[in-house]
């Protein structure tokens, strides 16, 4: 009998360290929905950006960039050549620039999009869904892979 009452809450406490620690993985593995300083869009918002000609940029491994990007995109590493000087080669600090990567699981583009506002620039769109959300409705994709 003794056994059954200490059981009980011994499993009730594995669980719920099992749920909280599932919250704490999921809390830091999926992109925040806001970066300060930017505005997030949606993919609808995406698709009209692109229509109108706005610069997107593509933060993901080159790999990735050649598998398929939004065509046009311009492409910088957030791991590995994201710095100040090759992003200002692409855009000036006024001009407005569209940042994505692989989506919510992805956390390169608000990286990306944090540290661009941090030198200065003013009109960032930070687009969370990103490509999957870009493909998912069937968008373009330019790939460079032979």
């Amino acid at each position: 009998m003794n056994e059954k009452i200490i059981i009980k809450p011994f499993i009730f406490c594995l669980l719920l360290l099992l749920l909280i620690q599932t919250d704490f993985v999921r809390a830091n593995t999926e992109a925040p929905e806001f970066v300060a300083g930017t505005r997030t869009i949606s993919t609808a918002t995406a698709k009209l950006l692109f229509d109108k000609g706005y610069s997107f940029l593509d933060v993901r491994g080159q790999e990735d960039f050649n598998a398929g990007h939004i065509p046009g995109a311009f492409h910088l590493s957030v791991k590995s050549d994201f710095f100040e000087q090759n992003l200002l080669a692409i855009t000036k600090k006024d001009q407005p620039l569209v940042i994505y990567c692989n989506g919510i699981a992805c956390l390169g583009s608000s990286a990306a999009a944090k540290k661009a506002v941090e030198w200065g620039w003013n009109d960032i769109f930070y687009y969370r869904e990103g490509l999957p959300a870009w493909r998912q409705e069937g968008y373009p994709i330019y790939t460079t892979r032979p």
